[in-house]
């Protein structure tokens, strides 16, 4: 008996990461995507409970196949965002303020009301950008007052439902516009910082609906926004930051195909996970609130934050601007396949209407 549990188990952990596999846009299908570390986690577990398996050597070396190919299976999509794989964004050497930017990100949660949690933080680490995602006029009238003296220029976009926006910087922005891409009530903000060295650089706040029961059937509008910014990104080529909660792993399809169109590196990877969601849940926790940055950047410093009643982490990372070392970094590129894909989706996701 404990043989064949131990067998089932493992049967379905790897039914479990095969489903990932499938090219298919169900939500479904595609949260099998997020927890790729619980299955390893899991898998491994159920490997080392099946050496010790009594009798029923049929089924424990069936398990012990099995479980191995989930664990190979799952390590090759997260590994790179442990420390055992190379950084992929070179660490910053010599600190320079008037090129150096700190950028903070919190998914504040719009029913939460510990607006202090947050304010509190940012008011200890002083970041030159705040961008907060879940916004509603309620956390708009919390957070002005706090934060209008210091970061006086600001794109404020409150919404209640759920993808309200708001972007505070103590650094001119320039250019800036709202845009509806893909669905006419999910924002993002386009903009340039001016540094104080005076060289701008692009900036990107993205919050896609997530593919998910209530949300959305299909992972195609998130997918189209975030390939729709990626092709932006490839078409005019200038130093640029993405920020966000993309409501999608790091290491998804979709994640790492708008990382190749766009040429866009993830500091994360060779460094941590740093998984923001579920903050209240350490046992289902993965990353989805991101900082992407292009191949003029390296990283001086990046943390999760505390939480502050919120469901995701706020995400800290100070960026510095240094075009001179761009050649360190090898810049990810999609193939043409995969831009002809990026092209067709973002053409289906504005023109296909979406069924939650």
């Amino acid at each position: 008996m404990p043989g064949l549990l131990l067998g089932s188990i493992a049967i379905v952990l790897l039914l479990a990461t095969l489903i990932a596999r499938i090219r298919l846009r169900w939500w479904w299908i595609r949260s099998f995507e997020f927890p790729r570390l619980q299955i390893a986690t899991l898998a491994t577990a159920c490997f080392i409970a099946a050496l010790f398996m009594p009798a029923s050597p049929r089924w424990q070396m069936i398990t012990l196949v099995i479980c191995l190919a989930v664990i190979i299976i799952q390590a090759c999509y997260i590994l790179p965002w442990t420390r055992l794989w190379p950084k992929q964004v070179r660490s910053t050497k010599v600190c320079n303020e008037a090129r150096d930017i700190t950028l903070l990100v919190a998914n504040v949660l719009t029913t939460n009301r510990w607006s202090s949690g947050l304010i509190d933080q940012i008011h200890a680490h002083k970041p030159d950008i705040i961008l907060t995602l879940e916004s509603d006029q309620w956390w708009q009238d919390q957070l002005d007052p706090a934060l209008n003296a210091q970061w006086p220029y600001s794109v404020k976009i409150p919404l209640d439902n759920l993808y309200g926006m708001h972007l505070y910087s103590r650094l001119p922005l320039e250019d800036t516009s709202i845009k509806w891409l893909i669905q006419d009530d999910i924002p993002s903000i386009h903009t340039h910082v001016r540094l104080p060295s005076g060289e701008a650089i692009r900036l990107f706040a993205v919050h896609p609906r997530p593919p998910a029961p209530g949300e959305s059937e299909k992972s195609l509008w998130r997918d189209a926004e975030l390939l729709w910014v990626g092709k932006q990104i490839q078409q005019t080529p200038q130093p640029t930051l993405v920020a966000g909660d993309l409501n999608d792993v790091a290491w998804s399809r979709t994640t790492r195909r708008f990382c190749r169109v766009a040429g866009m590196l993830d500091p994360r990877r060779g460094r941590g996970m740093y998984s923001t969601f579920h903050a209240q849940y350490p046992i289902l926790r993965w990353p989805l609130d991101h900082i992407f940055v292009s191949e003029h950047f390296t990283l001086g410093r990046m943390h999760r934050l505390k939480g502050f009643g919120s469901d995701h982490f706020p995400m800290l990372a100070t960026l510095s601007y240094r075009p001179a070392r761009q050649d360190e970094h090898e810049t990810p590129e999609a193939s043409t396949e995969e831009e002809s894909e990026a092209s067709q989706t973002i053409r289906q996701g504005q023109r296909e209407e979406q069924q939650t």
